[in-house]
């Protein structure tokens, strides 16, 4: 055999081996690229639904936040003027210790409203994200079992 006979072998021997590549590339290929742009979009459209209600929620937050301090401000203020006119050492202690207890409870109450603030909208973005994860599971499994039925 010569050696051009040989290297015409070979190339049959490569183009067929490629053909057959080809071949079950296809079979492996993509089923459904309009359904995959579909849920590529859904995805989008959920992170960016996510990251909405996350970005409203840090607003509440600051919103919040902003009268939590205007109202210290103005209790502030309120209790100097009730401390200076407390009138004897022990009337100024024990308006002190009024004013320290009430600051206190408010400050618990304000970080309590906070937290549930930032609870609240960490779930809501949550929550669309599992969803729309839930959702592309079940896309992904419709996807194979019509793949399934066409590519076998």
């Amino acid at each position: 055999m010569s050696d051009q006979s040989k290297g015409q072998e070979s190339l049959t021997s490569v183009a067929d081996q490629f053909t057959k590549r080809i071949a079950e590339m296809q079979l492996l290929a993509v089923p459904d690229l309009d359904t995959l742009t579909t849920a590529h979009r859904r995805n989008m459209e959920a992170a960016s639904a996510a990251y909405r209600a996350s970005l409203e929620g840090a607003q509440e937050v600051a919103r919040r936040n902003s009268e939590i301090v205007r109202r210290a401000m103005a209790e502030m203020a309120d209790a100097v003027r009730a401390v200076a006119s407390a009138q004897s050492p022990q009337e100024k202690t024990a308006k002190q210790v009024e004013l320290l207890k009430a600051a206190y409870q408010q400050a618990v109450t304000n970080m309590r409203d906070l937290s549930e603030l930032i609870q609240k909208a960490n779930a809501e973005a949550l929550g669309i994200l599992n969803r729309r994860f839930s959702e592309g599971m079940d896309e992904v499994k419709l996807l194979m079992e019509r793949f399934g039925k066409v590519g076998g």
